[in-house]
């Protein structure tokens, strides 16, 4: 047992001594859930890290200087133009949001079909085996409107899960 508390006592001492050559600040304790101690610290030490840090925060307020210098430059060659500098082509910055574009009343951006998609899809398929391109390709000649960017999946999600449609085989589908 004695080995044991001079190998401790030997660990502590070179840990104290190694925190006074690096001037670190000594994690013991920090394992614990205690903050470190800085107690292998010289002033001096503290005195030229605190300089560092004045230093590195007059470096950074003058860069902030020259930045607002340089966004006040362009905000009058903005408004020199006639543009309002908070808005870039319907896109706000400066944290702003853009003002909804506004459609007059009773406008309807989605297209009006006579029939739902399943329906329309069961008409166009009855009699034929289709692949979903063809069928997304067919239903459309047919008169079905869409503005979906992704029609093809919609298609396909439509052809999976309709009790109106049979699966003949892998992509190919018919109407019940």
């Amino acid at each position: 047992m004695a080995k044991k508390s001079k190998k401790k006592a030997r660990r502590k001492a070179a840990r104290k001594t190694t925190a006074r050559r690096t001037n670190k600040v000594t994690t013991k304790g920090a394992r614990r859930g205690r903050r470190p101690t800085i107690h292998g610290i010289s002033t001096d030490a503290l005195r030229a890290e605190l300089e560092r840090r004045e230093d590195g925060l007059a470096q950074l307020e003058a860069e902030y200087d020259a930045k607002l210098a340089e966004l006040d430059a362009l905000r009058i060659e903005i408004e020199s133009l006639g543009g309002a500098p908070g808005a870039v082509r319907g896109r706000a910055t400066g944290g702003r949001r853009a003002a909804p574009v506004r459609r007059k009343a009773g406008a309807r951006k989605r297209p009006k079909n006579d029939m739902n998609l399943e329906e329309a899809l069961a008409i166009t398929l009855k009699g034929k085996q289709m692949g979903v391109t063809e069928a997304a390709e067919a239903v459309q000649k047919n008169g079905y409107r869409t503005n979906a960017a992704n029609f093809r999946t919609i298609v396909n999600q439509t052809l999976i899960k309709s009790p109106l449609i049979k699966k003949v085989e892998r992509g190919v589908y018919t109407a019940k």
